[in-house]
């Protein structure tokens, strides 16, 4: 679901009991849809989370900061020098509307003040965050720039007065009475549902909401405007008019059977029963916090990942479609033995051919019936010349029947590199990761390195685990750190573990002189299922040995090693929770 405007409500007033006359200590842009401002309180940092993401637009306090990029964006840097050290002195929003103004007091480069306001318009798909002065009413710029070529209704650029979106005819819950809200409903079409009537006259209000004072009104009679229940609607508007405009509701998040989030709301919920668990939650930041906070980590990655992503599938594709070539021509390459014989057939008959001909029949003396063939020849060039022109393109075959062989399995060894680059890149959870698979790409040669100073990277470690004897397993982020950690991190004695013939991590049991038992194997087995292309599968084999048992081949693509000696379990991983 969407935040709503009476959500947005009850964080307008989160923020102005947390935050206001806070200043902003720094300002991030993680991505080209969100803004953090790290506010300094009198109860210490709070981060400001402003989102125009289409599936998950909002503004709430956010416990960890995205990661951010080593550039930050234009815009940033523009908030950075406008509004940096600046003074949060109002937070303003138009009744139940979904647009909050965050209003900052600032000091510009001559040292005077002026009044800055972030207007944070949540609006799905035309969310956005713009930056006005308050005193002129004019643009300064934002997130989105909207012209001529996106609408032709209200236009957002730099230098051209702010105007506000169109608001919807509703009626705002917090300035109406019940009556006039149950006049509004009763006077739509009869028909009309009463949830669908609520959300038509209120505004601010989410389809989760609606059903829910449906639920609370119709107590299984109906489900109508009309009737008797009018009378219980208005209580429960009443209701809902005293929690609106108190903000002290208690707010929740419902979630599936099978534990994932399916909405929140402000107040509590009833409508499921028990098919589902409505879990109550502190603070609406939090909640809205929570909620979003696994998705939107994966838009984040899947965002940042694309063009890798897309480069990897084309290299992929490119190489099998080489390697099917190749194949082809091999199996051409079978018949080579037909030129040779064509070759002695018109050596040994030379004397029988006549020059300019077009074909040649001979007795197949290779043949145990010693049947007649007919062999198509070159008029433009003697017999002899055609036997020799056979005898080429015999070894011609030959020496492409070898050369190719050892490109399709050059050809097949890259393209199982590519795919495990893939694998580790649908895995990755950071901005480091991704730099330590395009720095890989980058010295196999299929990424430019980019010019100027080159950032120093970052040394990360290796995913740590512990099993239930208390027996330390190191997990592989990528090929590079599969090979640090395999061939120099562990020792010999350790074990290491990798699902068969499936692209995924290097997984090592660090013994330490122990002898890990059966339960710490299954337990390391496990892992590197789930972190390995068979994550979503089961029965899962995984080979097991130890690491002296493990080698490099030279010349070996990142991450591809050989071993022997090894053992196999079938895991489920499934039963890891990462």
């Amino acid at each position: 679901m969407a935040l709503d405007g009476i959500f947005l409500r009850h964080i307008k007033k989160e923020i102005e009991d947390t935050a206001l006359g806070g200043r902003v200590n720094q300002i991030y842009q993680p991505n080209r849809d969100e803004l953090v401002l790290v506010l300094r309180t009198y109860d210490g940092m709070k981060k400001l989370l402003l989102s125009a993401r289409a599936n998950s637009p909002r503004v709430n306090f956010c416990r960890s900061t995205p990661e951010n990029p080593a550039q930050p964006p234009m815009f940033c840097m523009l908030l950075r020098k406008r509004l940096g050290g600046g003074k949060l002195v109002g937070v303003r929003q138009l009744g139940c509307d979904r647009v909050l103004f965050l209003d900052f007091e600032c000091v510009n480069e001559l040292g005077d003040l002026e009044g800055l306001s972030i207007v944070c318009e949540i609006m799905g798909m035309y969310s956005n965050l713009i930056v006005i002065n308050r005193d002129t009413g004019v643009i300064v710029d934002a997130l989105k720039r909207v012209d001529l070529t996106v609408s032709s209704r209200r236009f957002v650029l730099p230098n051209i007065p702010y105007e506000l979106p169109q608001r919807q005819n509703k009626l705002d819950i917090s300035e109406h009475t019940p009556e006039e809200t149950v006049a509004a409903a009763r006077a739509l079409p009869a028909e009309t549902v009463l949830s669908k009537a609520l959300m038509q006259v209120i505004e601010g209000i989410s389809p989760i909401v609606a059903r829910e004072l449906e639920y609370r009104v119709a107590e299984g009679t109906t489900n109508r405007v009309e009737g008797e229940p009018s009378e219980r609607l208005t209580a429960v508007l009443a209701e809902l008019k005293a929690a609106v405009t108190r903000c002290d509701s208690t707010p929740c998040i419902v979630y599936r059977e099978d534990g994932r989030p399916m909405d929140f709301s402000f107040m509590p919920i009833k409508q499921y029963g028990g098919f589902a668990e409505v879990t109550p939650t502190e603070g609406y930041s939090a909640t809205v916090d929570e909620f979003y906070e696994e998705r939107d980590a994966r838009e984040r990655m899947r965002v940042k990942t694309h063009s890798l992503q897309k480069l990897l599938s084309n290299l992929c594709e490119r190489t099998a479609r080489k390697i099917n070539k190749q194949r082809a021509e091999l199996k051409q390459c079978g018949n080579r033995e037909q030129l040779r014989i064509y070759g002695d057939l018109l050596h040994a008959n030379l004397y029988r051919i006549e020059r300019g001909a077009a074909f040649a029949e001979v007795e197949n003396f290779y043949d145990e019936n010693n049947e007649t063939i007919r062999i198509k020849l070159d008029p433009a060039v003697s017999p002899a010349a055609n036997a020799q022109k056979y005898y080429k393109d015999y070894q011609k075959a030959k020496t492409a029947e070898t050369v190719l062989a050892e490109q399709i399995e050059k050809g097949k060894a890259e393209l199982s590199y590519l795919e495990s680059v893939l694998d580790s890149l649908d895995r990755a959870e950071s901005e480091r990761e991704l730099s330590q698979i395009r720095e890989e790409l980058t010295e196999q040669g299929y990424l430019r390195r980019p010019k100027g100073k080159v950032q120093k990277q970052q040394k990360l470690a290796p995913k740590e685990y512990r099993s239930s004897e208390g027996f330390a397993i190191l997990v592989g982020r990528n090929n590079r750190q599969n090979d640090i950690l395999t061939l120099k991190t562990a020792a010999k004695t350790d074990i290491w573990l990798h699902t068969k013939d499936i692209h995924g991590s290097h997984v090592i049991i660090r013994c330490d002189g122990k002898t890990p038992d059966d339960a710490t194997i299954l337990e390391a087995a496990r892992l590197a299922a789930f972190h390995s292309k068979a994550r979503e599968s089961s029965n899962v084999p995984v080979d097991y040995t130890l690491v002296k048992n493990v080698s490099k081949p030279a010349g070996a693509k990142p991450g591809m090693v050989i071993y022997v000696k090894n053992k196999t379990v079938f895991v489920d991983p499934a039963e890891i929770k990462d």
